[in-house]
């Protein structure tokens, strides 16, 4: 009849509605509802109802426990405190005679050397010695007898002194720059130095000496409050509040250095210069 096929859809509700005629010669483009629309005999179009995709179960996320958090970060190691001067403790320790003043130094946990020390070192020698040496701190000899000086370093000084006609029991006062031992024997910290410096100053004032010693870098950083060099030190006259200072070689040096004995002796021969013993 010149009509184009009547198509019928199950699903759309305007199945009924007839298409408009086509022009003569105009060819129906068949355009199925989807690509998987089937014709049956009748002509009626069926679509396949679209098939459901399995829905996939994923587990819930565990709850988090103790166990199953992740675990927390270390704290970063703190870095170590620098001891503050407490105006307080250094006027205390400054109105103490020698009595208090060792009960002070042997009770003292200002620093950090407080913790590995057998016992706190405070001095040797003539409380009215012209001569103070200042060491750096005690050995592990002076750490177990609780004198300065005691070891195969003590006997060296006590050498060098005797060729002057001094002994440590007169004319000398011997301490060192801290009271404690350092650990392995290291070298003191600035801060361990500054904590022990009112005791250092205590026995100076008490003491009273005509000369100061310095054996060593840390002694005459703690005498002097800068840092030098030993080799650059030697042969000069530098002063602590009036008082001479000399600067010498420590006799731990010497032992690993014999060379420089000869130094340390015309450093000696300089200081008795400066102040003779008497």
């Amino acid at each position: 009849m010149g009509l184009a096929p009547l198509w019928r859809l199950r699903s759309s509700p305007k199945a009924d509605v007839v298409p408009e005629p086509r022009p003569a010669g105009h060819r129906a483009e068949v355009v199925p509802a989807t690509r998987h629309a089937r014709v049956d005999p009748a002509g009626q179009i069926s679509t396949p109802k679209p098939q459901e995709r399995p829905v996939v179960q994923r587990p819930a996320p565990a709850p988090v426990t103790e166990k199953s958090a992740p675990p927390a970060r270390a704290p970063a190691p703190a870095s170590p405190q620098q001891t503050t001067p407490d105006p307080l403790r250094s006027a205390r320790i400054a109105g103490l005679d020698w009595a208090g003043l060792e009960d002070e130094i042997r009770a003292c946990r200002a620093c950090r050397l407080c913790e590995k020390r057998r016992q706190a070192v405070p001095g040797v020698g003539d409380r009215s010695a012209s001569w103070m040496l200042v060491g750096e701190g005690p050995g592990a000899d002076e750490d177990r007898l609780g004198e300065p000086f005691v070891g195969q370093a003590g006997k060296l000084l006590d050498n060098m002194l005797g060729a002057l006609g001094m002994t440590r029991a007169h004319q000398v006062f011997i301490a060192n720059a801290v009271k404690c031992r350092p650990p392995h024997n290291r070298t003191p910290e600035a801060d361990e130095i500054a904590a022990c410096l009112p005791f250092l100053q205590r026995q100076i004032e008490l003491v009273q000496p005509g000369l100061l010693i310095a054996l060593g870098r840390p002694a005459a950083q703690a005498l002097l409050d800068t840092g030098i060099s030993i080799g650059a030190a030697r042969g000069k006259r530098f002063e602590r509040q009036g008082v001479p200072v000399v600067v010498t070689y420590h006799p731990a040096y010497l032992l690993r250095n014999p060379q420089d004995k000869g130094k340390a002796w015309e450093d000696l021969c300089f200081a008795r210069g400066l102040v003779s013993p008497e």
